[in-house]
C-alpha cells in the first residue's frame, strides 16, 4: 500500500531543545493530518472496540497538552472541567475540538520557550519527584506518538490513506 501522506522526520540537530521539539512538532502534525479531509461524521466514526475515534484522539491529546505544559511545567492550576477521556460530546463540534488542539500547542510551545532549559524542572512533581522539562518532552513526544499511530490505523480503516 503506498503512504499518500508520508513526509520525513525532522532533521533538526541545532541543540537539546530544537530537536526535542522539532520532534514534538512532528508527533503533533502526524496527528493533525489524520484528521485533514475527512466528515464529521468519519472522525467521530469508531472502529474499534475501545471507542477510539480520530477525533477522540485529538481532544485528549489537547488536555494532555494543557496538564503536561500548564499544571505540570508551569503550575498552573488545573482546569476543573479538563476531561483526559477520548469521549467527545456531541454538542462539541469538529472545529472547536481541533482549534482546540491548535490553542493547546500554542501554549504549550509558549510554556516551553518560557522554561528555555530542558534541564530546568517541572513546577509539579510526577510520582513524587520534580522531573526536568528534558523528561516532560520525551513523554509528550512519546504519547502523542503513539496517538499519531492510532490515528493511522483509524485513517486506513475509514479511507485508505496512510503514511505518518
Amino acid at each position: 500500500m503506498t503512504e499518500t501522506q508520508r513526509q520525513p522526520v525532522p532533521r533538526n540537530d541545532g541543540g537539546e531543545l530544537d530537536t526535542a521539539t522539532a520532534f514534538l512538532s512532528f508527533a503533533r502534525s502526524c496527528v493533525l493530518k489524520k484528521a485533514d479531509g475527512l466528515s464529521d461524521e468519519q472522525l467521530r466514526r469508531v472502529l474499534v472496540a475501545s471507542g477510539t475515534t480520530i477525533l477522540g484522539l485529538v481532544q485528549h491529546l489537547s488536555e494532555a497538552e494543557r496538564l503536561w505544559f500548564g499544571y505540570d511545567l508551569l503550575g498552573s492550576e488545573p482546569d476543573p472541567e479538563a476531561d483526559l477521556g477520548m469521549a467527545v460530546p456531541a454538542g462539541r463540534s469538529t472545529e472547536q475540538v481541533l482549534a482546540g488542539y491548535h490553542e493547546a500547542i500554542q501554549a504549550s510551545d509558549a510554556a516551553i520557550r518560557s522554561v528555555g532549559d530542558p534541564a530546568a524542572l517541572m513546577a509539579r512533581p510526577v510520582d513524587g519527584k520534580r522531573l526536568s522539562l528534558r523528561w516532560l518532552l520525551a513523554h509528550a513526544t512519546s504519547e502523542t506518538a503513539r496517538h499519531a499511530g492510532h490515528a493511522d490505523i483509524l485513517r486506513e480503516q475509514i479511507d485508505g490513506v496512510t503514511g505518518r
